[in-house]
């Protein structure tokens, strides 16, 4: 059930520890808000100087309050937080909310005295939001404890940013949006945002979470509480830069940033993932407002070609499928249309609007009854006609005639709307019209941009409503591995049914020719301890008997002087695709697989794929056909398919591995060879945290 936070969000009294008349003081802030439910629950003012505070009257202390106090908000100069601290426990006060700063963000001395005060706040079985924050506020119980006044609305805002918070306050007023909470996250110190979610998600006030965060502490805890929460969760973050992958030994950790973990653990756990406030307003507004489906099948439907053809690249850009409409519906649609319309995807009303504006209506009611048509996407000047009414532009002089046709199209299209269980999304030139505001308070998200259209649908279709993965338990930990060398690591994946080619580790020439005896050739040499052994030169194909082999060896080790040689039975190249399979051990989110196109070209191409590991085979086989590349593995140019069932389960039991070892960083099969008939791993390697 996740921990209680009822003190937090629903408290029978409150106290304001330095409240201020001063305006530059956050306690004055905070305590202009709380009064402004002074009725539905006891709100207390402490200043150390008593008197008045905001016209009220002030303690001069908790305990000179005389009473118990359910929530205490700090905000007081750090030499004074932890007597506040203690002053509220004793005051029997079971949640704090700690606006004073310097503490673990101010270095070690402030991490201390941080995790000293929240062991105190534990022992007394209360909860702490910060320190550090900027206050918290529950519309649905009249909590105002935030510098900040908050539409209400179904949206719980948990952010880092009282700044961002704002903007997506004032981006969302035009689309209706409002708030059921915001909690401004500060250090995270005891009440974490993992806390905060699970408990936003049994809110029933509470239709949405949205998420600005840079610090996610246990990022894995965090997609799996998104994952569960049964309603959306949007995601804000910072931090997408490669700075990260720069020291990584491996090509694993070369190809793995910061913005492909929390990629991928938004897709296994549903989370919808935005660049921008702007972006995070969109779709929020979009899943306020619109139905969800899981299809993305789109028809673009416009009254302008130009406008039709940029909707319906926007669309594709934003994962949506445009394909053209099939016979029937195209036949349907010509019976409402006039000869010069365009009816195959996207559809174009060719100048019918002014003719007849319910026209817009009739397409629309066709295109949502159509079986192959998933969502809608309607672009273009309508609004304009209406607009010209209501004296925001737009429209032919004297368009009253046609302002009132296009008004009772869009009652007409809602009407629509109300039987069809599908999305349809506008963008306008005059989003502010007459008519799109009926649009809109019928549940249709309106907007001016284009891309912002396509973005909300995407929201709203198979992308984001599809059974997401989920987030795969973690196993529970192996024993250490104890040789991280190359055959260390190969006896480690073999062990758990990762297929290798018969191979025995050298150190000079008499061992050589005795492995040469164990299988007959073709050989391949390979120098060890090295970490890209095909970069230095120390990898030796093909060698077709024991005189190419000892060679090779005589050859190799004078140029490199390798401390050791792995001989090893060449594979079957021949009609196979080498990928790349590698986890990476991120510090929020554990281990992380990449799976990919392989070889000595990997960083090269650039073409792989991630998921929190491990990872099931079902969902490796996803990984694999999503790739860029991933035709090749279903066969190309008289090439036969391979066996992508076999390198899924090897990508499985490779995973699996990996997460059963905390202490491997990265660990990497590379190249894993897939050919008809199975996969085989021909080199491995692991790197120790």
């Amino acid at each position: 059930m996740g921990r209680d936070l009822t003190a937090l969000f629903d408290p029978r009294s409150v106290a304001v520890v330095g409240a201020s008349d001063d305006p530059a003081k956050y306690g004055h802030a905070v305590a202009s808000q709380a009064l402004r439910a002074d009725g539905r629950r006891p709100v207390h003012l402490v200043n150390r100087r008593g008197g008045t505070v905001l016209g009220k009257p002030a303690a001069p202390s908790l305990a000179a309050i005389g009473e118990p106090v359910d929530l205490v908000v700090v905000s007081v100069p750090g030499s004074g937080f932890e007597a506040a601290v203690e002053s509220a426990l004793a005051c029997g006060a079971k949640a704090i909310v700690a606006i004073t700063a310097g503490f673990a963000e101010a270095g070690p001395a402030g991490l201390a005295r941080q995790r000293a005060v929240v062991a105190r706040v534990r022992e007394a079985g209360a909860v702490l939001v910060g320190p550090n924050c900027l206050g918290i506020a529950d519309n649905t119980t009249e909590l105002y404890l935030a510098s900040d006044r908050f539409a209400p609305g179904g949206v719980a805002l948990l952010s880092q940013s009282g700044n961002l918070a704002l903007e997506l306050q004032l981006r969302g007023a035009p689309h209706g949006l409002g708030f059921s909470r915001f909690v401004s996250l500060g250090n995270q110190a005891d009440v974490t945002l993992v806390d905060l979610v699970e408990d936003c998600a049994r809110h029933e006030a509470t239709t949405a979470i949205a998420v600005y965060a840079e610090d996610f502490g246990d990022g894995r805890a965090f997609a799996r509480a998104a994952a569960g929460a049964g309603k959306p969760v949007v995601l804000l973050t910072a931090g997408r830069g490669t700075a990260s992958a720069r020291s990584a030994q491996s090509h694993t950790g070369a190809l793995t940033t910061s913005a492909d973990v929390v990629a991928a653990a938004c897709r296994d756990a549903g989370v919808e993932l935005v660049r921008t406030p702007r972006e995070m307003t969109v779709v929020l507004a979009a899943l306020s407002a619109g139905t969800r489906t899981a299809g993305r099948r789109t028809a673009v439907f416009t009254d302008g070609g130009g406008h039709g053809a940029v909707a319906a690249d926007a669309a594709e850009d934003a994962g949506l499928d445009v394909p053209e409409l099939g016979g029937p519906t195209q036949d349907r649609l010509r019976a409402v249309l006039w000869e010069q319309s365009s009816v195959g995807n996207p559809v174009d009303l060719a100048g019918m609007g002014e003719q007849r504006p319910l026209s817009y209506a009739d397409t629309v009611g066709e295109l949502l009854a159509a079986d192959e048509v998933d969502a809608v996407l309607m672009t273009g000047y309508f609004g304009g006609y209406a607009a010209s009414e209501g004296g925001l532009g737009g429209g032919p002089a004297g368009g009253s005639v046609l302002a009132d046709g296009e008004t009772r199209a869009a009652k007409e299209i809602a009407r629509h709307l109300a039987t069809a269980a599908k999305p349809l999304v506008v963008q306008s030139m005059y989003p502010r019209s007459p008519s799109c505001r009926v649009l809109a308070e019928a549940g249709v998200p309106v907007f001016s941009a284009t891309e912002d259209a396509a973005r909300a649908l995407a929201a709203l279709t198979g992308r984001a409503t599809a059974t997401a993965p989920g987030i795969a338990p973690l196993p529970a930990p192996a024993v250490e591995l104890g040789d991280p060398g190359y055959h260390g690591v190969r006896a480690l994946l073999a062990a758990a049914g990762v297929p290798f080619p018969a191979a025995r580790e050298v150190i000079d020439e008499a061992e050589l020719m005795a492995a040469a005896e164990d299988f007959e050739g073709p050989y391949v040499l390979k120098a060890l301890h090295l970490l890209h052994k095909s970069d230095a030169g120390g990898v030796a194909l093909r060698l077709p008997d024991r005189a190419a082999l000892v060679a090779a060896y005589r050859e190799m080790h004078a140029r490199l002087g390798a401390a050791a040689y792995s001989v090893e039975a060449m594979a079957d190249l021949s009609d196979g695709v080498e990928l790349i399979v590698g986890v990476n051990r991120d510090p929020r989110f554990g281990p992380v697989a990449m799976v990919g196109l392989g070889g000595v070209l990997t960083e090269t191409l650039r073409d792989v794929a991630f998921a929190l590991a491990p990872v099931p085979a079902a969902r490796a086989e996803q990984l694999l056909r999503g790739l860029r590349t991933g035709a090749l593995l279903d066969g190309v140019r008289g090439r036969p398919a391979v066996d992508v069932a076999a390198a899924a389960a090897v990508i499985e039991r490779i995973t699996e591995v990996a997460a059963a070892h905390p202490e491997i960083a990265e660990l990497e099969v590379n190249p894993l060879l897939v050919r008809p008939d199975g996969a085989l791993a021909l080199d491995a390697r692991a790197v120790l945290g």
